[in-house]
């Protein structure tokens, strides 16, 4: 099996743009990625156990949650692994399309994990209608669904663009301008927002309440 940084840097792509993201894992295990053009850095570092305890405590957290929906909120990995963050929020779900960002309350939320990366080759709109029937199982259950990613700008704002698109028969524009509106530091990568712009939902057809290509 790949290591996450060869795994990463084979999809690297020529026009990425420039990012820096970085991910502490439960275990204490920290990936920093940096992207420069076609070149990516990615840096691993094994926190001594002692200091190793559920999460490290980062005084650069981004607690910013994106309100859209009573039902639907929008955040990164730091919202999602503070559990004061999640409790004022009243979060019963969580969507968490991050690669390689563990979830942090097993026993306290009910979770659905997608591994995307981050880059403009990825299918995003391929995701939308599995994360979709998540989102909606949230809705059904009168929760509250946080859907995040690793920084919170590029996969998750894309699948809860996607989502408004498909539910609400958003056109983009009016669509990312609400998501923008809740969660300002909104950006998803180039090939994310050319998919989005294309993304026709009237190809999706409902069959039992669930939506197929």
């Amino acid at each position: 099996m790949q290591s996450l940084a060869q795994e990463i840097k084979s999809f690297s792509k020529n026009n990425l743009r420039k990012q820096c993201t970085r991910v502490t894992t439960l275990s204490g295990r920290r990936i920093i990625e940096t992207w420069k053009g076609s070149t990516v850095q990615v840096v691993e570092e094994t926190v001594q156990p002692e200091t190793a305890c559920g999460y490290i405590q980062d005084n650069s957290w981004d607690l910013q949650v994106g309100y859209i929906k009573p039902y639907l909120l929008l955040g990164s990995q730091d919202a999602a692994h503070d559990f004061g963050t999640m409790r004022k929020y009243k979060v019963t779900h969580v969507l968490n399309v991050a690669y390689g960002v563990e979830n942090a309350f097993p026993d306290l939320f009910i979770y659905k994990t997608l591994s995307i990366l981050d880059l403009p080759d990825t299918d995003i709109i391929s995701y939308i209608q599995e994360c979709a029937q998540f989102i909606d199982q949230a809705k059904a259950d009168k929760g509250v669904v946080l859907v995040h990613c690793n920084s919170g700008v590029s996969r998750s704002v894309s699948v809860v663009t996607g989502y408004l698109m498909l539910r609400e028969k958003r056109a983009f524009g009016d669509a990312f301008a609400l998501v923008k509106s809740a969660r300002p530091a909104a950006c998803p990568n180039p090939g994310f927002m050319e998919q989005l712009k294309s993304f026709k939902p009237q190809s999706f057809t409902i069959v039992n309440g669930l939506n197929h290509e």
